[in-house]
């Protein structure tokens, strides 16, 4: 699959009535995605399940707990047994609508890619019966929108989040620890936890890149508990800066405005060093908590990225909670 925007699915969500930027969603998610990831499919992510499935020959990153002793003697080949997911599952989103959410250069603003990823799980999964639910984070505001099963559930929570598209002035500083949090404490019924941000916080390049994020505690609570999947949003010029002479940049988190000569190559070189360290410090940190870590870009083709992402997943999903070479737990 090519990594440039599909035309079908680089819509501009903010610019089409709701009911029919919410069938285009539905319509390029069932058509695009519904081949590869359902039929005799685990879900949108592979979890724990309590009915057996077929067995079949052991691959590299398979859990070894899922061994079937009984085939792998009968053939001498090792074999393990797969589990089918529960079905009737809660899922919930949480989506950062912060202040830094209203950007995006290319086919799609931020906000916009976040409302496609919450559909992309939703559309996966409502029709297995499952319920889900949403919060939504503005400002300092978490807005919840409670867990229902169905398409019609499914397209009201969906209304919701574009209704929040009315980029007004944010008047409070998002904490996305404290949403996390939230989620942790009031959401207990096990299940699928999506988390949808672009993990860019006010403590970003201010305190020592070592240290672990804001966030990362109370995600760990989540991993716990629950099955996370976090979707992390950037834009392209988030991670580096065009020849464009002297510009003025601000932190729509801090309200901070800075100017920068972006005709000097070290101020580029050292703006695209502080956002790819700023990216890994987030990856690390999900690897780190065993969460999946799902990335979309505005400039590339979401849906086609989501595929390589579930496919990719389920080869690696028994290591995740592994922690990465040189890294402690």
């Amino acid at each position: 699959m090519a990594n440039r925007p599909d035309p079908r699915a680089a819509m501009t969500i903010s610019q089409l009535a709701p009911e029919r930027a919410l069938r285009r969603l539905e319509l390029t998610v069932v058509r695009r995605l519904e081949g590869y990831l359902h039929g005799e499919h685990l879900g949108l992510l592979p979890g724990p399940g309590t009915e057996l499935a077929e067995a079949r020959e052991y691959q590299v990153g398979d859990d070894v707990r899922r061994m079937d002793w009984a085939v792998t003697a009968r053939t001498t080949v090792p074999h393990v047994r797969d589990l089918i997911a529960d079905r009737e599952l809660e899922t919930w989103a949480l989506v950062d609508l912060s202040a830094s959410m209203d950007f995006g250069t290319s086919q799609l603003e931020k906000r916009e890619l976040a409302v496609a990823a919450v559909a992309t799980v939703g559309f996966l999964t409502h029709r297995l019966g499952d319920r889900f639910g949403g919060l939504m984070l503005r400002d300092s505001a978490l807005r919840r929108w409670p867990a229902r099963s169905g398409r019609l559930a499914l397209y009201g929570l969906l209304r919701a989040l574009l209704a929040e598209q009315d980029h007004g002035e944010h008047q409070a500083r998002s904490d996305l620890a404290s949403a996390l949090e939230s989620m942790a404490r009031t959401q207990r019924k096990r299940g699928l936890r999506v988390i949808v941000s672009d993990f860019l916080t006010p403590e970003d390049g201010e305190v020592d890149s070592r240290l672990e994020p804001s966030w990362e505690r109370a995600m760990r609570k989540l991993t716990a508990q629950h099955q996370v999947l976090a979707v992390e949003i950037v834009d392209p010029r988030e991670l580096e800066l065009p020849n464009i002479g002297v510009v003025l940049i601000g932190d729509p988190e801090t309200g901070a405005v800075r100017e920068l000569d972006t005709r000097k190559r070290r101020v580029r070189e050292e703006y695209a060093a502080a956002a790819l360290a700023q990216r890994e410090r987030t990856r690390v940190a999900l690897r780190r908590v065993g969460a999946g870590h799902l990335v979309l870009r505005t400039d590339r083709d979401w849906v086609a990225d989501t595929v390589r992402f579930v496919l990719a997943y389920r080869r690696v999903a028994p290591r995740l909670h592994q922690p990465p070479k040189g890294v402690a737990r």
